[in-house]
């Protein structure tokens, strides 16, 4: 029977690799499937792995119809067995629903790759109806680690080696340079997200290159404006 299956966790756990891996083992056993994804790092129409792996793949656009993509590879007599979705947190939930229904209605795996919360820890429209419809939600096993050690839970934006907790939600990293600077993520434990306590950070707050600052008393919490009375 049909699944739609969500794996999900932080960067750097593996999600990308997996759904190579995922394609390559379906694909030996004779079954035909698509990829598709959005805003991957390596740029437009590609699935990459920061382990330095990638295929092509389809681009995921907003006015994309899945169902009518799918039904229309039918209608001309291509099998398709599953679908292969990375970086689906930034699909529209429109699109989730229509995945769901090619798995109840025609049959089809969907196996959909993401993360959960934004570096504001809100979480994606597209994961949210993810986690809403999917058959499962598999957390992956492979832990990404916080600079301190401990396991990650959060992704964290920062600009120009600042970390920030607000702007717009989709500014891919790694790559992007915006008008504000340039972007790129970290993953990092709650403790040291709530501090604002990156890598960086932390390097900048110690004493010695060669210790990290574990102290809570070296990590802070922000200070957060207090509004001036009338205002």
């Amino acid at each position: 029977m049909a699944e739609l299956v969500f794996f999900s966790g932080t960067m750097d756990c593996g999600k990308s690799t997996l759904a190579l891996q995922m394609d390559h083992n379906h694909a030996a056993r004779g079954r035909r499937g698509l990829i598709f994804t959005k805003h991957d790092r390596a740029g437009e129409s590609v699935l990459s792995s920061r382990l330095g792996l990638s295929t092509s793949a389809l681009e995921v656009e907003d006015d994309l119809d899945f169902w009518d993509a799918i039904v229309g590879q039918a209608t001309n007599g291509l099998r398709v067995d599953y679908l292969i979705c990375d970086e689906a947190q930034f699909y529209t939930p429109e699109q989730v629903e229509q995945l769901a229904r090619l798995v109840d209605e025609m049959g089809v795996d969907v196996y959909a790759f993401g993360i959960t919360a934004d570096f504001r820890t809100a979480l994606f429209p597209g994961s949210r109806r993810m986690i809403e419809l999917a058959d499962r939600v598999q957390v992956l096993q492979v832990e990404a680690l916080c600079w301190c050690g401990q396991r990650a839970t959060h992704n964290a934006r920062v600009i120009d080696g600042v970390m920030v907790v607000e702007g717009e939600q989709v500014v891919v990293g790694d790559t992007a340079s915006t008008d504000a600077g340039v972007v790129e993520y970290e993953v990092l434990c709650r403790r040291h997200y709530m501090r604002r306590m990156t890598s960086a950070a932390a390097r900048a707050a110690s004493p010695s290159a060669e210790v990290l600052p574990f102290d809570l008393d070296l990590c802070p919490l922000p200070v957060v404006p207090t509004p001036a009375r009338g205002a």
